[in-house]
């Protein structure tokens, strides 16, 4: 009698293409850039990661949830310790037609959405058709989910593996608190302020200006989640001349002030 198979975790979610799988986990399913026939809902706790896809990186900070179409080719990231990850993968056919379920996206996550995934919690794996309850209120999360999920976080660091641009890259994330100066990171690596512009374009559609700002305030985010510093002091370690400065931007992009962003998601958290 030939042994049975042991089926791997991306098998599993696909196994049956018409049921939800659900899995939550302390333990990281360390995949590599991976894709599956259901739409993903995660959210992780007590942590801090990032949503990586073939042409960028999402950074999924607490009390946020991503969702992640299906088809759509992904891994997560994570970079510190994380109390749980929970994950919900939804069949594409018992949701309606809403455009939302075609976007990627991180979305704060009110009490509402928090407490449904929770709920979730003692359920495993496959939830089939038959399991009316469970069915329905798969559906009734989707439903809602797209229904108030209205306002994705707006932090986006595009990503490549051009080989001029790649060491540059690298470059800012670790000297994002000195000044980064187009001149300056230009000759560095033995080209011209233009030159260096262009290939910012070319390659990632994206300023040299925008993506050391946007790297700055991940920066920011980061210290701010996961550190007692304060204002001033993360402002300064994330490149910016003045807390004014840094809270202005912070502002424009994240539409909360630092110190709210740090208040609100610390709260929810404990």
């Amino acid at each position: 009698m030939p042994a049975s198979k042991t089926l791997s975790f991306l098998e599993k979610v696909n196994q049956y293409p018409k049921t939800t799988y659900i899995y939550h986990t302390k333990i990281e399913e360390r995949l590599a850039m991976h894709s599956h026939n259901k739409h993903q809902l995660t959210y992780v706790e007590g942590g801090m990661a990032y949503l990586k896809t073939n042409d960028n990186s999402y950074f999924l900070p607490a009390r946020h949830y991503v969702w992640i179409p299906a088809g759509m080719e992904h891994f997560i990231d994570l970079k510190t310790q994380v109390s749980m990850i929970r994950n919900i993968y939804i069949p594409t056919h018992i949701l309606n037609s809403n455009e939302f379920y075609s976007k990627m996206g991180i979305y704060p996550a009110s009490n509402l959405i928090m407490e449904m995934i929770l709920f979730t919690e003692n359920w495993s794996e496959n939830i089939f058709k038959k399991e009316k309850s469970k069915y329905q209120y798969i559906k009734t999360l989707g439903t809602i989910i797209a229904e108030i999920s209205k306002n994705p976080l707006p932090v986006v660091l595009p990503t490549t593996t051009n080989e001029r641009l790649s060491p540059i890259l690298q470059y800012i994330h670790l000297n994002v608190h000195q000044p980064l100066l187009l001149k300056e990171v230009a000759k560095l690596f033995g080209l011209s302020s233009r030159s260096l512009s262009r290939l910012f374009k070319d390659t990632l559609d994206i300023s040299f200006l925008q993506y050391v700002k946007l790297t700055r305030i991940i920066r920011s985010m980061e210290k701010l989640l996961q550190t007692q510093m304060s204002i001033s002091e993360i402002a300064y370690l994330s490149g910016y001349n003045s807390p004014a400065t840094f809270s202005n931007t912070f502002y424009k992009l994240i539409k909360l002030r630092p110190v709210d962003f740090r208040k609100i998601n610390r709260e929810i958290s404990e």
